[in-house]
């Protein structure tokens, strides 16, 4: 899941060195998204995992890293399979 995160943001965003970018490292701090790149995001969550994000989890702690963005789809998808009507 990481590397699908990974490769649209560096292919959809400007990523001085993408190699250099840890999964860890804030996309938000960095600049390498801004309040359109986060819609951006969210049309890739849900059109790739499958999954509604809804207003209230549009936070730092759910999109501002490749670790926070692939752990928030995971979340999602561990509440779906435990029939949270929500995810």
């Amino acid at each position: 899941m990481e590397s699908a995160f990974r490769a649209f943001v560096t292919s959809n965003f400007f990523v001085a060195e993408p190699q250099s970018l840890a999964d860890t490292d804030s996309l938000l701090d960095a600049g390498i998204i801004d309040s359109t790149g986060v819609l951006e995001l969210i049309g890739f969550i849900e059109q790739k995992f499958g999954i509604t994000v809804a207003d209230e989890e549009l936070v730092p702690e759910n999109l501002d890293s490749i670790a926070c963005l692939a752990a928030f789809v995971r979340r999602k998808h561990a509440a779906r399979a435990q029939g949270d009507v929500k995810a």
